[in-house]
């Protein structure tokens, strides 16, 4: 037969796991985190010219 933790044991490791938030993070935070990131992938692979020439044609489609 399995020995049993006893209950002191078990309430005492559960205060001890940190605990993790769930829910949903902020756009905000979420866009601060990702924009360095971004930011190096533009440089990094020369992407500006990619990003103007992307959004002149999403311009031209909007008729602007």
């Amino acid at each position: 037969m399995a020995y049993p933790a006893p209950r002191t044991y078990l309430r005492t490791q559960e205060r001890t796991t940190p605990r993790r938030r769930t829910g949903r993070r902020h756009p905000l935070v979420a866009t601060l985190m990702a924009l360095p990131l971004a930011v190096l992938l533009l440089v990094v692979f020369d992407g500006w010219e990619t990003v103007t020439t992307q959004a002149s044609s999403v311009g031209e489609m909007l008729g602007r």
